[in-house]
């Protein structure tokens, strides 16, 4: 926000911009950067329009002079009933020496906002004491004799007339305590005003009934981990002590949600800590913790399964008001930040399941991290670089990072290069709030700040809880190797419970007695649990579990579309509205797809595409696509959102097929495929109704996106029981282009299909992948479809279907030759794009003796119509597997032994040789390559 009248030019705010840098170099603050001059000219520029009087005298006439040379410039208005105005009538004098001062009390004010939190107290160690000499009075022209002057407050806790010791005294206790925040980097001057009231706000003690629930809910957290610690010796649990003010930070949320009007909360966390908020903050059943921790717990829905403290947990929380708040805690890898944008995703589907797409303020996301990972991994930037997009906002979330203040074994000195691990937060202007984690009092209040400024302005808020980490990375570590001094520390170190506990102790609020009753009442519980689990399994014997399968996965699914309806769609489609003018080549376009509509052109992919989302959306079927240019397609074939040449004002056709149909929403991504690859998942994983795609801008872009593949999308069912049907459209095939977008790198989907996991298609027919969209879309089983869309076959006249292709049949995972359909010498079978090329050669040269058989699935694969396509060639002797990408990648490493054992013949390998490089970056080697490859495929 500017500081500035709205009707000063660009070219007098700059020069009030220069001006005011130089003149803030004069100043004890002229070390700061240029954003903190701005915000100090700003803060100076509001002091000025209230009370004049109250500044610099030289920065009053800056201001007053530049504001007369200013059309309409705004006057500073006084007022008699101002709290602040005129501090003639309540100050001790006006010399000029007493002025000078007065003005210097604003720079005392903008340095302690800006840079107090450098000497709080933040650390239960006591490793970060410092000093900051700035601060020092006399830096501000004020000495120790000018404490008991009377000074105007100006913005101070609501300004006023105070003595410099009282102004210092809130400034420290505000922003040099246990609790420190930075806000002045933030450009909303709204924004930075709402913080710094509610910072500066006089702190009324709790009442002793809150107090109580903060030190049971330690007690809690403490009493769990001690408890896992001595029955369960050895075991990881990566414990929460050291940061078990966590817990009441949580607790605190919840209690306030009916406050604040949400009634969901979509949680991600790592590690630490994670069974101890399962089960002191989601109510996980201690028994069900137990039985994880002694190998018994193994859910009949889920196959390979996963270690305790990976796995996630849904319920339905009843806080202390009675009221019922749903929390889902999502389960989360090793990969510690890629749970990020999974729920961002689940977040933004259960908005739109409760309907709350507007506001979004009845679904919270909350995100726990790590500060080595919060800081060291880059999922978390792309994640918070999606939070105010379009197609990705939800609603702001609140981010609370568990400082261990050490990674596994390295220290912040090792691994970063700002002074806070939040460094990051600042580029995305948000609030950040660091925090004694052995002061819980401070960091609930912190908490339930971030909650009113999350629901006020819709926006992400950070909080750094600085904690420590009692034991090693795990309780099997020693972090007395690398860590000597620190652990020294940790170990002499008491419990927050028994800070906390002192503390009320000395206000008659609480007894030792009272604690010890509670303590002794909770490990009862925990006990009884534990007796109970032992004997509920006493005849438990752990089995081999078999694979996971899905019996029915390849049923034929009815996806053909009656002519009428498609007909229907296809007008609709390619109609713009009255009075909008169309690019040219647009109107082109669509009156081409008026011509396929009609049938007197054949419909290409991207029609059958649109045709396809169509009819999705007539059946009360949303869908949601994104991606990097997806709107209009990376290769300018999809023009989803047309464009009014001028005024950009858009239109979306597949939204204007009838008046009651589902909605199509689709998104330009940013240029990310980590980040948004898991929040589309994500979003699929609760909202299974949904047709949902991301699309790759080119198919090897999946290399950015390989941990959300490998650590969910075709792992989470087996690990965890979580089912998804995203689809991921991945552009693919050779064209003489170089390395780079050549390949999707199907060999590795291939590599990671097992139980039946994932759908790896390679359609070669825009029928075809109009039938594959449809079955994803209508079939109950949930599974992630994998499909390897074109390039330079999207308006190849080879690459075509028929309106009766879509209006009749359905998928078929294997295409027989549609010219040599029997007695065939030789089967060569392939997928994709190199059935064209293949195609060509066997009509060029007028060959019946071989057959061209087309695996368009490749996993599952569909064996009895392979068997029951290669019978229609009893005579056939040869068999071959010809493919575009080199030998040690494609399909062949996947689909030889299956043939071979499928067909009891050696299978011959037609292809590329091996290569480090995915292509050749010459496009006259890959044309020989592409053509010996070819011919080889005819040749014995």
């Amino acid at each position: 926000m500017s500081i500035l009248p709205q009707n000063i030019s660009s070219t007098d705010a700059k020069r009030l911009s220069a001006k005011a840098s130089e003149k803030s170099t004069s100043t004890p603050l002229g070390t700061l950067g240029s954003g903190e001059n701005a915000l100090l000219i700003e803060e100076l520029y509001e002091q000025w329009r209230t009370n004049p009087e109250s500044i610099d005298i030289t920065w009053r006439s800056f201001f007053e002079g530049f504001s007369l040379g200013c059309q309409n410039a705004p006057i500073p208005v006084h007022s008699s009933s101002s709290k602040s105005a005129s501090p003639s009538s309540s100050l001790p004098g006006t010399s000029a020496d007493f002025l000078y001062k007065q003005g210097k009390i604003h720079d005392l004010l903008f340095a302690y906002r800006t840079l107090g939190h450098h000497i709080s107290n933040l650390d239960p160690l006591g490793f970060n004491k410092s000093t900051l000499p700035d601060l020092d009075l006399h830096n501000f022209k004020l000495t120790e004799s000018d404490l008991e002057t009377t000074f105007d407050s100006m913005t101070l806790a609501g300004g006023g007339p105070r003595t410099l010791r009282e102004i210092l005294r809130i400034l420290k206790d505000s922003y040099c305590g246990n609790l420190a925040t930075e806000y002045m980097h933030i450009q909303d001057f709204k924004v930075r005003r709402w913080v710094r009231d509610r910072l500066e706000a006089p702190q009324v003690d709790l009442p002793v009934a809150k107090k109580e629930r903060i030190l049971n809910r330690l007690i809690d957290a403490e009493q769990l981990e001690r408890f896992l610690h001595t029955r369960f010796v050895g075991l990881k649990r990566f414990s929460l002590e050291g940061g078990e003010t966590l817990i009441p930070m949580l607790d605190a949320i919840l209690e306030n949600c009916q406050k604040f009007g949400v009634s969901q909360l979509v949680m991600g966390m790592a590690h630490r800590g994670r069974i101890n908020v399962m089960a002191n903050i989601l109510g996980k059943d201690f028994k069900q913790v137990f039985a994880e921790f002694a190998g018994f717990s193994i859910p009949a829905n889920v196959g390979d399964g996963d270690v305790k403290y990976h796995l996630g947990y849904d319920s339905s929380v009843v806080t202390s008001s009675g009221t019922q708040v749903g929390v889902t805690l999502a389960p989360n890898p090793s990969h510690l930040e890629t749970v990020n944008p999974v729920v961002e995703g689940k977040a933004r589907a259960w908005q739109r399941l409760l309907g709350d797409t507007e506001q979004r303020s009845r679904v919270l996301p909350i995100l726990i991290h790590g500060d080595a990972a919060f800081i060291g991994q880059g999922v978390v930037a792309e994640t918070f670089n999606m939070s105010q997009l379009e197609g990705y906002r939800t609603g702001g979330t609140i981010h609370l990072i568990v400082n261990n203040q050490i990674g596994f074994t390295t220290i912040p000195e090792d691994s970063r290069s700002a002074v806070y691990c939040t460094a990051l937060g600042k580029s995305f202007g948000l609030p950040i709030f660091h925090v004694n984690g052995d002061d819980p009092i401070s960091a609930v209040r912190a908490i339930e700040i971030a909650l009113e400024f999350r629901q006020t302005f819709k926006k992400d808020i950070i909080i750094d809880l600085y904690c420590y980490r009692r034991h090693g990375h795990n309780e099997g570590d020693e972090p007395n190797f690398t860590q000597p001094t620190l652990y020294q520390s940790v170990d002499k170190h008491p419990l927050v419970s028994e800070i906390f506990l002192r503390a009320m102790i000395q206000k008659n609020q609480s007894s030792e007695e009272k604690v010890q009753t509670y303590k002794k009442s909770f490990e009862e519980r925990l006990t009884v649990a534990l007796n109970q689990t032992k004997a509920d399994h006493k005849d438990f014997k752990v089995a081999i579990r078999p694979p996971l399968q899905c019996p029915g996965l390849l049923n034929p699914v009815d996806t053909a579309v009656p002519v009428e309806t498609i007909q229907k769609i296809g007008f609709a489609i390619s109609t713009p509205p009255q009075n909008f003018s169309v690019n040219p080549k647009l109107i082109k376009w669509l009156d081409q797809r008026k011509q396929m509509t009609e049938g007197k052109l054949p419909i290409d992919w991207a029609m059958a595409e649109a045709l396809s989302f169509g009819s999705l959306l007539v059946q009360q079927i949303p869908i949601r696509l994104s991606g990097q240019d997806c709107r209009r397609g990376t290769f300018s074939q999809r023009h989803s959102v047309i464009y009014d040449t001028t005024n950009r004002n858009s239109y979306t056709p597949l939204m204007n097929i009838q008046p009651k149909q589902e909605r199509y929403c689709v998104y330009n991504s940013p240029l990310s495929e980590y980040a948004v690859l898991g929040f589309d998942y994500g979003y699929s994983i609760d909202y299974p109704e949904i047709l949902i795609m991301w699309e790759a801008q080119f198919g090897d872009f999946i290399n950015g996106a390989q941990i959300i593949i490998d650590q969910y999308l075709t792992s989470a069912e087996t690990k965890w029981g979580t089912r998804s049907n995203i689809v991921l459209l991945l552009p693919h095939g050779y064209h003489g282009q170089g390395p780079e977008h050549s390949s999707a790198r199907f060999e590795r989907f291939l590599q990671a299909c097992a139980e039946d996991n994932i759908f790896v298609t390679n359609c070669s027919t825009p029928a075809q992948y109009f039938h594959a969209l449809r079955r994803q879309a209508i079939r109950k089983i949930k599974k992630p479809l994998i499909i390897m869309t074109p390039k330079g076959l999207l308006r190849d006249k080879r690459c075509v279907s028929t309106i009766e292709d879509l209006s009749t049949g359905r998928f078929e995972e294997i295409l027989p030759d549609p010219i040599v359909t029997q007695n065939a010498k030789r089967l060569v079978f392939c997928t994709g794009k190199v059935f064209f090329d293949l195609q060509d050669y066997q009509k060029a040269n007028a060959i019946t003796d071989t057959a061209l058989i087309r695996v368009e699935q490749m996993y599952p694969l569909h064996t009895e119509k392979l068997h029951a396509i290669v019978a229609k060639h009893p005579k056939a002797t040869e068999f071959i597997w010809c493919q575009e990408e080199p030998v040690n990648m494609g399909a062949w490493f996947f689909m030889e032994p299956r043939l071979r054992a499928l067909f009891k013949k050696e299978i011959r390998y037609v292809g590329r040789d091996e290569s480090a490089s995915p292509a050749t970056g010459y496009h006259s080697i890959h044309e020989l390559e592409q053509a010996e490859l070819v011919q080889k495929a005819f040749s014995k």
